[in-house]
């Protein structure tokens, strides 16, 4: 978390760069290549978290987050009395918000040591923090209707806030506070170590330790947040691994809590950049700095709650359905991709170059001869700068040559972000989005698997707990219709029991109803089945659960595909 100007000169010596690295001035003839047949994995926007993103329960609003698809945040604890960012009142803990970020259909880590009210933070004994500890776990334990806790996050930036000389040595501190947690709560994960930066040394002396005292993190987080750091993000994620690997340690999530730094915060491109790379080398959540005010989501609404260019690059990347698809960057100019094959869309966000470049989409011999293309843009402009809308650079039909189209991206700048849809001649298969793909969904409690009999490859299975909040297994769709009136919702779903299942079916906190499913021949076998479901106009949040609550629980097991609304 970054508060003040001498932490970010501290952090310039850690990381040995310059907070002003030069974007390029003139380039051109450069080539974005996109794979539609190379798949890296399902889209699960990885890269559309926030800290200290959600400032109250409607700021920013429900309608304002939907669409850009977040996936998780980091909010301080329950009864924190933190000022960040020259705040002159606490805000957002973690189960004030609760409510806002499940209708945005993420889920949250709790960040422990904010808490405090200042940064660096202020040790105040060890009584006195287990005795926070143990309030702030037994008012989430309390807390039986909020579903989307998803870490304990212990401490934050331990490798220059410790207090050694106070508190005594960090790995003793973690496993001390790592055992306390688990006196109260043994079932939420817990999350670090955190580090403002990553460090192999810091890293194995960790995992050494947390290996030898068993305190391993459920979730291996730590923050990336040097100028550029994109550029380093895949060796820091090969060595981890090789870490995990050395120390015998099974391989635990990724998550990036903190990335992006402030002085490119505001750069739609530099974002672009971030987005690419967590989402090709294997992070599985990250989150945009806290440097600017809560409840802005870091700079993507200004102050009075408008979209900024940032917001934009952000949406489209929340647009993107199906699989995220290889793409092979050119020197600056980079960018992530997905193919929706239900509707025969490609979906391309770019950035990082200047003058005139390109888009090359290989794989496309399932379009046909010709293919729909539109390119918009959005400037460089930062937070304070409202975008109310991207520009239409373009819009075209172009042929397909052995499988390829090449777009021109002309015309470039180097901090803008820019975006590049690929259809079938005459448009996608359907003129809004039908089928959601339960991999593309926000899964709490159970496992993405692979399948060659599950459309797009992927489905969610595991979905078994329904002892309390802390365990239950659902997944959450975000739909988005054009009108408010009646649907069928038709769900594909495999039963390897051999007696008939059931979930329950709740949509935009409305009161549940059961689904059930008959046996199919096994597991990862589907079959369908149809319910109707009411849904307003826009975006709506459909549960389908083996445990959440107020509902009494499922019977038998079910796993999820897709489903599909008519």
């Amino acid at each position: 978390m970054r508060r003040v100007l001498s932490r970010v000169c501290a952090l310039a010596l850690l990381v040995g760069a310059s907070l002003t690295p030069a974007l390029p001035a003139s380039a051109a003839g450069n080539t974005l290549t996109v794979d539609v047949g190379d798949v890296v994995r399902p889209v699960t926007h990885v890269a559309s978290g926030g800290l200290y993103g959600v400032g109250s329960d409607s700021e920013p609003t429900s309608d304002q987050l939907l669409p850009l698809s977040p996936i998780s945040f980091t909010q301080p604890p329950p009864g924190t009395t933190h000022l960040g960012n020259g705040a002159t009142e606490p805000c957002c803990d973690a189960l004030d918000v609760t409510g806002n970020i499940t209708r945005a259909g993420a889920q949250q880590f709790i960040r422990m040591p904010d808490i405090y009210p200042s940064f660096p933070y202020q040790w105040q004994g060890w009584a006195d923090w287990e005795d926070k500890v143990r309030t702030m776990v037994q008012d989430r334990l309390d807390a039986t209707w909020a579903t989307n806790i998803q870490g304990w996050e212990i401490w934050n930036e331990a490798d220059w806030t410790w207090d050694t000389a106070a508190a005594g040595s960090w790995h003793d501190g973690w496993t001390r506070t790592y055992r306390l947690i688990r006196t109260m709560d043994t079932v939420t994960p817990i999350v670090g170590p955190g580090d403002s930066h990553y460090s192999h040394d810091r890293m194995l002396a960790f995992l050494t330790h947390a290996r030898d005292t068993n305190t391993v993190p459920d979730v291996i987080i730590w923050h990336e947040l040097g100028s550029m750091d994109w550029n380093s993000f895949d060796d820091h994620v090969a060595d981890y691994r090789a870490i995990e690997r050395s120390l015998g340690i099974s391989p635990r999530p990724i998550a990036i809590n903190e990335y992006n730094s402030r002085d490119q915060m505001d750069i739609p491109s530099v974002a672009v950049h971030w987005i690419s790379v967590l989402e090709r080398h294997g992070a599985r959540e990250a989150h945009r700095a806290y440097w600017f005010e809560a409840g802005t989501f870091n700079g993507l609404f200004t102050l009075d709650g408008q979209p900024t260019a940032s917001y934009w690059a952000y949406r489209w990347y929340g647009e993107m359905a199906g699989n995220v698809v290889r793409t092979t960057p050119q020197s600056w100019l980079d960018g992530v991709a997905s193919y929706d094959s239900s509707r025969e869309i490609v979906n391309v966000v770019l950035g990082g170059d200047s003058g005139n470049n390109a888009v090359r989409v290989d794989g496309l011999a399932s379009f046909g001869s010709s293919v729909d293309v539109t390119v918009r843009s959005v400037p460089g402009s930062g937070r304070h700068t409202h975008v109310s809308a991207p520009t239409v650079m373009s819009t075209s039909t172009m042929p397909v040559s052995n499988g390829s189209v090449t777009v021109p991206v002309n015309g470039m700048t180097a901090e803008g972000a820019y975006q590049v849809v690929v259809t079938p001649a005459g448009g996608p298969t359907s003129s809004w989005q039908q089928t959601y793909e339960a991999e593309n969904a926000t899964v709490v409690n159970a496992q993405t698997r692979s399948s060659s009999g599950a459309s797009n490859g992927y489905y969610v299975g595991g979905i078994d707990g329904s002892a309390d909040m802390r365990s239950d297994s659902f997944v959450d769709f975000t739909v988005n219709v054009p009108t408010a009136r009646s649907y069928t919702m038709t769900i594909r779903y495999a039963n390897g029991t051999g007696a008939t299942s059931t979930h329950g079916l709740a949509y935009n906190g409305g009161a549940w109803s059961t689904v059930s499913y008959p046996p199919t021949p096994g597991w990862a076998q589907f079959a369908e089945v149809d319910v109707t479901v009411d849904l307003d106009a826009g975006y709506n949040m459909i549960r389908l659960a083996k445990g959440s609550p107020y509902f009494d629980g499922g019977t038998g097991y079910a796993e999820l595909d897709s489903i599909t609304l008519s």
